[in-house]
């Protein structure tokens, strides 16, 4: 059962300006940092609100297949649905919470790329500008690498974060080491180009540390500052942060990886440097439905920047299915939010699968007539 028919929403006749209306966002938040999980955890805690049994169940059933915990949150007009299932800890049992904090992963990307875009619309940044404009001699093909293509993976700039130099620190066993930006970039330049910028796609999290130190270099003020003054505090987001320290505040969900063979490993206490601009945010449901919310009602960007950040690039572009569909029918017709953290594309029926930068990688259901997406940052020049 996919989370969209348990939420009783129909993608083949909910058209954008409806979808943007009842359903603001549909969160499926599993706290791990890997989706290579093994079933060790089983129960559930009872839903708060008005709850269809089949949301319960595709909750209850992720957790099954070995999700520690999982959080989903639907906003339908004023109407909030909540449901927990798992734990939020393991070696205490301890329940997941909806008002938990975790690490956003690569949510933190949207984020990121608002801000961006936002400096885009001050014509403090264009898409056009290279990154050797903002960061000489730092990245080669730098003087052909555009904003735009950074936001969408089409830079070529290889991944450093899947560096064994980088990774050395942590899978010794030191989380909290810390890994500056600069270092980052360093070693992604010495791995050269994957490809020519613009013809090809790969994603990298590099990308997004490049985008992040132009941010700083465009306003003098560091990417964290940004966030918060740009969207943290405007929207109200209490429990989200930009940190610097590997521990969370609050109460929080704790997050495991599977170091090989099982069991999973608490890596609660990690480095938020190790991802920087394109991880490190930690927040709860509550708050990335309210960014997400704003953000696809246009509270944050104006339309022709909107319309840019949900518009696919073809070179980004993978089918899956139906194979007779082509590039241009992947215009963004509705918007509906499914974050896949453990969940898996066979969860979704009749789906395409794209690259994207709002997280991730994405599974979005398809029709004829419309398509259920998640914001995905296809920025279009």
């Amino acid at each position: 059962m996919s989370i969209h028919e348990a939420a009783g929403i129909d993608p083949r006749t909910t058209g954008t300006s409806h979808l943007i209306r009842r359903v603001a966002v549909v969160a499926v938040l599993a706290i791990a940092l890997t989706g290579v999980l093994v079933g060790i955890v089983r129960g559930a805690t009872p839903a708060t609100g008005t709850v269809t049994p089949g949301l319960q169940q595709a909750a209850d059933e992720l957790v099954a297949a070995g999700v520690p915990g999982v959080v989903l949150l639907v906003r339908d007009g004023d109407q909030r649905i909540r449901i927990t299932s798992g734990y939020g800890n393991l070696a205490k049992s301890t329940p997941m919470r909806v008002k938990d904090r975790f690490r956003v992963a690569s949510l933190t990307k949207t984020f990121v790329a608002t801000v961006v875009l936002q400096l885009v619309g001050e014509r403090k940044l264009a898409l056009d500008d290279t990154v050797e404009r903002w960061l000489p001699e730092r990245i080669p093909n730098g003087d052909g690498i555009s904003v735009w293509q950074l936001l969408n993976h089409t830079s070529g700039i290889y991944d450093a974060v899947e560096d064994p130099e980088i990774l050395a620190p942590y899978l010794a066993g030191d989380l909290t080491h810390f890994t500056a930006p600069d270092e980052v970039v360093n070693v992604a330049a010495a791995h050269g180009p994957l490809f020519p910028p613009g013809s090809n796609w790969s994603y990298s999290n590099t990308n997004y540390f490049v985008l992040g130190m132009i941010v700083e270099a465009a306003t003098g003020n560091t990417i964290g500052s940004e966030l918060r003054h740009r969207i943290f505090r405007p929207l109200g987001l209490g429990h989200t942060t930009f940190p610097s320290s590997p521990r969370i505040a609050g109460h929080h969900a704790h997050g495991y990886f599977l170091f090989g063979e099982p069991p999973l490993v608490d890596v609660t206490v990690f480095s938020p440097s190790l991802f920087w601009a394109g991880g490190a945010i930690v927040s709860n449901a509550a708050d990335s439905a309210r960014f997400y919310r704003a953000l696809l009602r246009g509270r944050l960007l104006g339309p022709a920047l909107l319309e840019a950040m949900l518009t696919i690039d073809p070179v980004a572009w993978i089918p899956v299915a139906p194979a007779a569909a082509s590039p241009s029918d992947f215009k963004r017709r509705a918007v509906f939010l499914v974050v896949r953290h453990g969940a898996t594309p066979e969860s979704f029926p009749d789906t395409r699968r794209t690259r994207g930068t709002a997280g991730t990688e994405t599974a979005r259901s398809w029709s004829s007539s419309t398509r259920v997406a998640s914001p995905s940052l296809r920025v279009k020049r």
